[in-house]
């Protein structure tokens, strides 16, 4: 199979990383960003709504991209993606705020699904797996670049990051340049696909591919949430816990890179189960007052994250019909952004940060070792 250039795989990734950065883009300015929009409380929806948003338009992405085909999709959800995205600076009250959050959730899930359905089209086998994994690893550093400029432009004046959504039509005019338009896979592709589909089945079905990309997107994503109101009662300054949070995604990028010979080495299963004992382990370090072991943690559930969601996201390709393969991965995104909505209710389970970390550890011990012991799907 012909693959893409130099230019169109950087404009892939680069449409890869607006996946993260919708939500985490206001992050740093939130407190400025919420008051300058008119919402006076339940400010964290501004960075949640997005989530729940791609959950329940997801399936309607995924019809859309089988029907009329992946790359149309992409541009229109490009180009509504920075629309929608800067508009909400002329927004103001909870009402059309959140409206707008909401809707631009749906349209990530557009951009994500159409962007995995176009590297499944223009790779195959173990180029699809070191692309899907260079795309994990470009969504995380999406989030360091964007946290960073996010944090920047918001002491510069609040609405400033909201104009980084137009990136995506820097991004849409890449695509149009440097990706073209291909056609429907040859027999010998679609043969080699279900050649590789069959020599994975015996690793999870589709649904529990789904089940397990809930279950590490809350188990990670958890640690975003609650890390920063444990380290601010360790006294870690904003400054420090910012670095902490990047230092994770910097893991992740790395871990994603190596995922590709880890799966080689060993089944698809192993590591995933590699990936889950990492995510206990680092919560159990997350309870420590050390920064050393603080540092550790992070590593850890860096290692957790790129050993995971890259390799989640592969197996759906591989495990999809050709046909239906933008419905499969819209359910992907559905089980990656059900996970992120999830942690924003940890902060109400009983007993604070402590309990929920302690949860955290024993679930993914739980997974880790059902993924080492689950009979093999027939």
């Amino acid at each position: 199979m012909s693959s893409l250039k130099t230019a169109g795989n950087f404009t892939l990734l680069c449409i890869a990383s607006l996946t993260i950065m919708v939500g985490t883009l206001l992050a740093p300015g939130l407190v400025t960003i919420a008051d300058g929009l008119g919402i006076q409380s339940n400010s964290v929806l501004l960075i949640t709504l997005p989530s729940l948003g791609a959950v329940v338009f997801a399936p309607l992405a995924g019809r859309l991209i089988d029907k009329y085909g992946a790359y149309p999709l992409l541009i229109i959800g490009l180009f509504l993606y920075g629309l929608v995205g800067a508009c909400a600076y002329v927004l103001h009250g909870p009402t059309l705020v959140f409206i707008n959050r909401f809707a631009l959730g749906g349209i990530t899930a557009i951009v994500m699904a159409s962007c995995t359905v176009l590297i499944s089209t223009w790779y195959s086998g173990e180029a699809r797996l070191n692309m899907i994994a260079k795309q994990g690893m470009a969504i995380e550093l999406g989030g360091v670049i964007f946290l960073f400029l996010g944090g920047v432009l918001a002491s510069m004046y609040w609405g400033l990051p909201l104009a980084l959504y137009l990136i995506a039509w820097v991004f849409l005019a890449m695509l149009l340049m440097f990706v073209p338009r291909k056609q429907q896979l040859n027999a010998q592709n679609t043969e080699q696909t279900q050649q590789i589909k069959k020599s994975n089945s015996n690793a999870l079905t589709l649904k529990g591919v789904y089940i397990v990309s809930t279950l590490a997107m809350t188990i990670f994503f958890t640690s975003t949430v609650l890390l920063p109101i444990t380290l601010h009662a360790l006294n870690f300054n904003e400054s420090e816990i910012g670095q902490l949070l990047a230092f994770i995604s910097l893991i992740a990028v790395f871990t994603a890179g190596f995922m590709p010979k880890a799966t080689k080495r060993l089944s698809e299963k192993s590591v995933l189960a590699i990936a889950f004992f990492a995510f206990g382990l680092s919560y159990l370090c997350f309870m420590q007052s050390s920064t050393l072991i603080l540092v550790l943690g992070a590593l850890l559930i860096g290692i957790g994250f790129g050993f995971s969601i890259p390799l989640l996201n592969h197996m759906t390709v591989e495990l999809s019909p050709e046909n239906v393969r933008g419905r499969n991965l819209s359910y992907f995104t559905m089980a990656v952004f059900s996970g992120q909505f999830f942690t924003s209710f940890m902060e109400y389970i009983p007993g604070g940060e402590h309990n929920v970390f302690i949860i955290c550890s024993i679930l993914s011990a739980v997974v880790a070792i059902a993924l080492l012991v689950k009979p093999k799907a027939h």
